[in-house]
């Protein structure tokens, strides 16, 4: 779980909302007061969305899914890609490819596509081309690098999104909306929250206040991935302990030597020494 404090949000100018003229009515609740024609955000239920947003995605995390980050605006773009590569999860950065969950399948084509000129490379086949047909291949590539370059390990739809500024990525929550995965997002007070499970009322322009909110939520689910890990290692170590029983072979218990029996020496019984007698008539014999 993320460890929040307040003085830090307020630091980082996650309370700034716009102006008052152009707020949503259903971000209301977390609203603490307006300001100069400005709307402060109540910073104390942001970091209590916060932390019910981080414990999700650990467990999202801890169970081994992608979680999609998306911010496409020029001051979240480089923050957004840094965090999220940090924990190796999947993130879009540049303009939403229409149907990237919706139509998946072909996106995953796109991507197999940019995998089969890296093997043309490799086998030699990229060098029988003209120069022109290597001039296009190059540009293919570096197009579906920059749109999907990012995505090359997902392998399937994400289990979740993460969104900054939601208003600007509406196509992604239409999208994920149809196909009923869960959305995290950074929103701000011209944005409707109806339209996210996992709301974070925040300043979703400065890119202090991006930087803030990123590092929390990532920290979450580093911890999740670290969590995954020790479980994989603890039951590759029950494993391998059970192969090692099995194989080891089973000791015998050494028998027991009897004891020799006893045999007993018979007895032997001395006769007595015979005393001659005296026969009768017999005269004594004098000294």
């Amino acid at each position: 779980m993320a460890n929040i404090d307040v003085k830090d949000l307020l630091n980082a100018g996650v309370h700034f909302g716009h102006l008052t003229r152009k707020w949503n009515p259903n971000m209301a609740p977390y609203i603490y007061m307006e300001r100069n024609g400005i709307h402060i955000i109540n910073l104390y239920k942001t970091a209590a969305k916060i932390d019910e947003a981080s414990e999700a995605m650990q467990k999202i995390a801890a169970s081994g899914r992608k979680i999609l980050f998306v911010a496409t605006k020029k001051q979240a773009k480089d923050i957004v890609a840094s965090h999220a590569g940090s924990i190796n999860m999947p993130y879009i950065t540049e303009r939403w490819p229409g149907g990237m969950l919706t139509n998946f399948v072909t996106i995953r084509k796109a991507v197999k596509k940019m995998a089969a000129i890296d093997r043309m490379k490799k086998d030699g086949t990229f060098e029988t081309l003209s120069k022109k047909e290597k001039l296009q291949v190059n540009r293919l590539r570096a197009k579906l690098e920059k749109n999907l370059g990012s995505i090359t390990d997902m392998t399937r739809l994400p289990a979740a999104l993460f969104v900054v500024d939601i208003k600007r990525e509406h196509i992604a929550i239409k999208e994920a909306q149809k196909l009923k995965i869960p959305i995290f997002a950074m929103v701000d007070t011209n944005s409707d929250p109806r339209d996210v499970d996992f709301v974070i009322p925040a300043n979703d322009d400065a890119s202090k206040s991006v930087e803030k909110i990123l590092s929390l939520v990532t920290q979450s689910v580093a911890v999740g991935l670290k969590n995954r890990q020790a479980e994989k290692d603890a039951e590759n170590k029950g494993k391998e302990d059970e192969a090692a029983a099995k194989a080891a072979p089973a000791v015998e218990a050494a028998p027991v030597a009897e004891a020799a029996p006893v045999v007993e020496a018979p007895v032997v019984e001395t006769p007595a020494a015979e005393v001659p007698t005296k026969e009768e008539g017999e005269a004594p014999t004098e000294a």
